[in-house]
C-alpha cells in the first residue's frame, strides 16, 4: 500500500509539471501534437527510473558513506547527461521518425529540472531503492499524462474560434494555468 501512495502522490497529487511546476519548458514545447506528446513522456519516464536507480546507488552507496553528499548536484547532473545520451543513442537507433519528431527536445531532457529535482527529493526524502523506482515511474507517468492532456487541449484549441489576441501562446498559458489549478485541487485545502 505504502509504494501505491508514493506512485499516486508523484503522478498526481504532487504532479512534477503541474503541482511542483518543474520540467515546463517540455511541457509547452513538446505538448502540440498527443504523438510527440506521448513520446517525450516515455522517453522522459524512462530516464526518471533510470536516474532513480542510479542515483540512489551513487548517493546512499557512494557519496553518504565517504562524507562527500555536496557533490551530489554534480554527480547527479552527470548521470542525468549520460542517461539521456544512451536514451537519444536508443531512440535514433530504434525509430529515426520519432528520433526526428522530438528533435531539439530531446537533448534537451539532460537540462529538464523535473529530473534533477527526482534525484534531489529522492536522496531527501531517503526513499529505499524500491521506493525510489516507484517514485520515479510515478514522476514520469505524471510528466507523460500532463504532457498528453496539454496536447489534447492544444489539439481541441486549434479546431476553436479562440478571440485573435489569445490565439497561440496567450490560450496555451491560461490553459496550463487552470490545469494547474485543477491538479493542485488534488492537494486539498492546507
Amino acid at each position: 500500500m505504502e509504494l501505491f501512495i508514493i506512485f499516486l502522490s508523484a503522478a498526481i497529487v504532487n504532479n512534477f509539471v503541474l503541482s511542483l511546476f518543474l520540467g515546463i519548458c517540455p511541457f509547452l514545447g513538446v505538448s502540440n501534437k498527443t504523438s510527440s506528446a506521448v513520446s517525450m513522456g516515455m522517453a522522459v519516464t524512462f530516464v526518471m527510473v533510470l536516474t532513480s536507480i542510479v542515483s540512489w546507488i551513487l548517493f546512499f552507496v557512494i557519496l553518504v558513506p565517504y562524507k562527500i553528499e555536496f557533490l551530489q548536484i554534480p554527480s547527479f547532473i552527470l548521470v542525468i547527461a549520460s542517461l539521456v545520451q544512451f536514451v537519444e543513442m536508443v531512440i535514433k537507433k530504434v525509430s529515426q521518425p520519432l528520433y526526428r519528431a522530438l528533435g531539439i527536445f530531446l537533448p534537451l531532457i539532460t537540462t529538464n529540472c523535473a529530473i534533477l529535482g527526482l534525484a534531489l527529493l529522492l536522496s531527501m526524502r531517503e526513499y529505499s531503492l524500491i521506493q525510489s523506482v516507484i517514485f520515479g515511474l510515478g514522476a514520469g507517468v505524471g510528466f507523460t499524462m500532463a504532457l498528453f492532456i496539454m496536447a489534447g487541449i492544444r489539439e481541441e484549441l486549434e479546431l476553436t474560434d479562440v478571440p485573435k489576441p489569445f490565439r497561440g501562446v496567450p490560450i496555451t498559458l491560461i490553459t496550463a494555468g487552470l490545469l494547474a489549478l485543477a491538479f493542485m485541487g488534488f492537494a486539498g485545502m492546507i
